[in-house]
């Protein structure tokens, strides 16, 4: 009887146990780090077709191996827009990463021109979409045409137009500077690992990486009307080069973030972080402003319309109005601004800075000024 009620006990331990490993694994698998990779184009968007080359298939290939690689790391999720012949709308794509929470979206293309141009670039948001720039914008924002309601999808958005394609790199700007770093270090592996001519990081307004909320960037591999690079990108060893340049990128990124993530300063208690973040910090020259949304919609700029929020201002950018609450020099006044908006049920809500009247980054407005 006393052996059989100490098994009993022994039993019941052990499914405790086995209860709390079983709830710490769903918890280790929900903290994974997710990437989501997005081949570009497919099913009836071939992409570009240079020297007979078919984009969308090479941009699969690359993509679906870059994928394998990452998965034998089990501490990150992959997910795929596409790992078939079909075609998935640019919104859809986004959608997508949004619904995964995604700490990453890597979308991969090939490049043309009517030159012999060569070599690779990535590209981040951004509003220079001068010369170059806007026609990578243009050729890769043009597949909308091929969906059935771009109209209703796009809000008006028109891949000709340079106001457009301003108005829509806005929007993400709060994760430009993490994109720029995973895009450098991209282009640093396809020079110093697959010993590729680099044509470096650029910003361009791309509605695939338009609504994505988190890092994200576009990696045109090289351009496969140039004869020799076309031909390099069509062989398993030239995408094996390419696919490993970005999975060994995005690990780096993944190792760096790792590393700087905490939850407190060393050395710096809560009482203290609240202090300072009470002083001023006035930067002269500059008006910090929250985005609290942007909309084809042209709303009064009034505080009912947003929630009760304070002192609401509107811009008009082409057919985007874009909404903002608060106006200061001070950049931590700001900062509670913006988790106010974010209590009050803008999420997404996010500071951006304005000098001699025009919009510049953040980051910008803090290291050109002293205060």
């Amino acid at each position: 009887m006393q052996t059989k009620r100490k098994y009993i006990i022994v039993l019941l331990i052990l499914t405790f146990i086995t209860s709390l490993t079983s709830f710490s694994a769903l918890n280790a698998q929900d903290d994974k780090f997710v990437v989501v990779l997005d081949a570009g184009h497919g099913g009836g968007d071939s992409g570009n077709i240079g020297n007979g080359h078919s984009e969308k298939n090479i941009a699969l290939k690359i993509a679906l191996e870059v994928g394998k690689t990452l998965e034998k790391n089990n501490n990150i999720k992959v997910i795929y827009t596409r790992k078939k012949d079909v075609f998935v709308e640019l919104y859809e794509r986004a959608n997508i990463a949004n619904k995964a929470d995604a700490d990453l979206f890597v979308s991969i293309h090939c490049n043309a021109h009517s030159s012999q141009a060569y070599g690779t670039e990535t590209f981040v948001l951004g509003e220079k979409n001068t010369g170059r720039n806007f026609e990578v914008a243009k050729r890769e924002n043009e597949v909308i045409f091929l969906e059935d309601n771009y109209k209703e999808n796009y809000a008006g958005f028109d891949p000709s137009s340079p106001e457009s394609t301003i108005a829509i790199g806005i929007e993400q700007e709060v994760y430009v500077e993490q994109s720029i770093v995973l895009a450098r270090k991209i282009e640093n592996n396809f020079i110093g690992k697959a010993k590729r001519k680099s044509r470096g990081l650029k910003q361009a307004s791309l509605l695939v990486i338009r609504n994505t909320y988190m890092p994200s960037v576009l990696v045109e591999v090289g351009f496969l009307t140039n004869k020799k690079e076309g031909a390099y990108l069509n062989t398993k060893s030239g995408q094996s080069k390419m696919a490993t340049s970005i999975k060994d990128a995005i690990l780096e990124y993944k190792k760096e973030i790792d590393q700087n993530v905490g939850s407190s300063i060393i050395g710096t208690d809560t009482e203290t972080i609240e202090a300072l973040e009470d002083i001023p910090l006035v930067y002269e020259g500059v008006t910090f402003k929250v985005q609290i949304a942007a909309s084809s919609k042209a709303l009064e700029p009034k505080s009912y319309n947003f929630k009760g929020l304070s002192d609401i201002s509107r811009t008009q950018s082409g057919s985007i109005y874009k909404y903002f609450s608060g106006s200061t020099s001070d950049l931590n006044a700001i900062k509670k601004s913006q988790d106010l908006a974010k209590s009050k049920g803008f999420p997404d809500a996010f500071v951006v800075a304005y000098k001699n009247g025009k919009q510049i980054s953040v980051a910008d407005a803090v290291k050109s000024t002293s205060n």
